[in-house]
């Protein structure tokens, strides 16, 4: 009796024991973890070489490269994770680059590729498309003259099947534009389509067209395969870091959006004297009281991981 009295006691604090320590475990557990910080576009370029030559008639938006080794010790002293690299346009329709960085730092790195977008013949490339290593998608530009019409004279026909149908997703770069996505997005409902930059461009606000450019990306919301970058936020300012005249901006297309579909981007090179990376980060995060903790997990990284698949 007495051996069964000394077993239960020994069995009753050891049960004790573990209850006290469990809130510890549980505590330690619960303990959030760092957010994932994901720059939805920086462009990366290297020297311009003969085999490396910009289109004629463009130039980069810096006078010095922007390079891989460039930017991996920015993001390491911003304390950003991963960055989605978008091709520039002045080395022409070519990816090299930017899977060149994907190469090298694969968890880092992916890209959305440039694909020829005035001949039909590119619809062969997308069904193996993201077998390319790093690669997830593609991006389209409609912002000149020349590019436009594409939207309207059938040239850009061709892609929306076949992206939906091969499931790449498709970013966009069409300011002033965004509307004729309307009509797109309904008909290819499977088809991921991301707005660049809310849509808006730095010369939209010498003529006061950002609201208008606004009404237009907001109209998309209700298109459920539409989602949208706010990147590029300090091009469009008048205004020093914290850009408090784009907050109003900024808090309607999430307020339309809600963070699943929003993505925090910085563009830098287009703006890259105006604010550092780590205040373009802390624009968000600090800056922006309409954005809840959750919220910041979403639009800081979450939200673009999960509409790109990028795991």
């Amino acid at each position: 009796m007495s051996s069964r009295r000394n077993f239960l006691k020994s069995t009753l604090a050891a049960g004790a024991s573990a209850m006290a320590s469990a809130p510890l475990v549980r505590r330690a557990a619960a303990q959030p973890a760092r957010r994932m910080i994901v720059d939805a576009q920086v462009h990366l370029w290297k020297t311009e070489s003969p085999d490396w030559q910009w289109v004629p008639g463009l130039k980069p938006q810096l006078p010095e490269p922007f390079t891989i080794e460039r930017l991996v010790p920015m993001m390491d002293d911003a304390g950003v994770d991963r960055v989605v690299v978008v091709p520039p346009s002045w080395p022409g329709d070519r990816n090299d680059y930017g899977l060149e960085a994907a190469h090298r730092y694969p968890e880092r790195f992916h890209v959305m590729g440039r694909i020829p977008l005035q001949n039909p013949q590119s619809a062969a490339l997308l069904p193996t498309w993201k077998e390319q290593p790093g690669m997830l998608g593609v991006r389209v530009i409609f912002n000149n003259e020349v590019t436009i019409p594409w939207l309207t004279d059938g040239t850009a026909d061709w892609l929306w099947p076949a992206a939906e149908k091969a499931g790449v997703p498709v970013m966009f770069f069409a300011p002033g534009q965004v509307s004729k996505f309307g009509p797109i997005a309904e008909r290819y409902p499977q088809l991921t389509l991301i707005i660049d930059h809310m849509g808006l461009t730095a010369a939209m606000v010498k003529n006061n067209a950002i609201p208008a450019a606004i009404d237009q990306a907001v109209a998309l919301a209700k298109y459920p395969n539409v989602s949208v970058k706010l990147s590029g936020s300090p091009g469009v300012s008048l205004e020093p870091y914290p850009f408090r005249d784009v907050t109003v901006h900024l808090h309607r297309v999430f307020d339309a959006y809600g963070p699943q579909r929003c993505y925090w981007g910085t563009d830098m090179t287009n703006s890259f004297a105006k604010a550092t990376y780590r205040q373009r980060i802390t624009h968000f995060t600090e800056e922006l009281g309409f954005l809840s903790e959750s919220d910041k997990d979403w639009v800081m990284g979450r939200a673009i991981l999960a509409r790109l698949k990028w795991t």
